[in-house]
């Protein structure tokens, strides 16, 4: 499977490879990113920011790719491609977020760090960053949480 990584000059993005140790990950961002290519992951530009066509530049770039699922995290990119998921869909890529319409009770500000984070495909914990073993959550959960403690209310790992 190839995943793309939004806001791949971030450390966040980087500690996210490890949920992915057996696909190939493709860790992108706007403006200038470093050409480094490896067997297991590269980095690689999305070309000039422009907010407003935010879903259209993803589509355009996951299809030219062959990317089977992106993970956005930036906060400007969680709901209009949380909007778009069912086009994505139509060419068989995955949008890791949860649905727009549920978007507001996990979006936090930015600034907000965790501990720890884990990634969610539709309600199912496939990776933790602390080790921790969630249960099934309800289908909506799809994409990646930061958390503290495994009590807290898990909140989108954005940047």
């Amino acid at each position: 499977m190839k995943i793309l990584i939004t806001g791949g000059n971030n450390a966040k993005a980087l500690k996210l490879m490890k949920a992915f140790p057996t696909h190939f990950v493709l860790l992108a961002d706007y403006g200038e990113v470093p050409g480094i290519v490896t067997e297991n992951y590269a980095f690689t530009s999305l070309g000039a920011l422009n907010r407003d066509s935010i879903a259209h530049i993803l589509l355009n770039f996951c299809i030219t790719e062959a990317i089977d699922c992106v993970i956005p995290l930036h906060t400007y990119e969680v709901e209009p491609l949380a909007k778009s998921a069912v086009l994505f869909s139509e060419y068989n890529i995955e949008v890791l977020a949860p649905p727009a319409d549920s978007m507001s009770k996990y979006l936090l500000p930015a600034t907000v760090s965790f501990q720890n984070f884990a990634v969610f495909i539709k309600g199912e914990c496939i990776f933790a960053s602390g080790g921790e073993i969630f249960i099934k959550q309800e289908e909506e959960l799809n994409g990646v949480f930061g958390y503290n403690e495994p009590s807290n209310d898990l909140k989108l790992f954005t940047i």
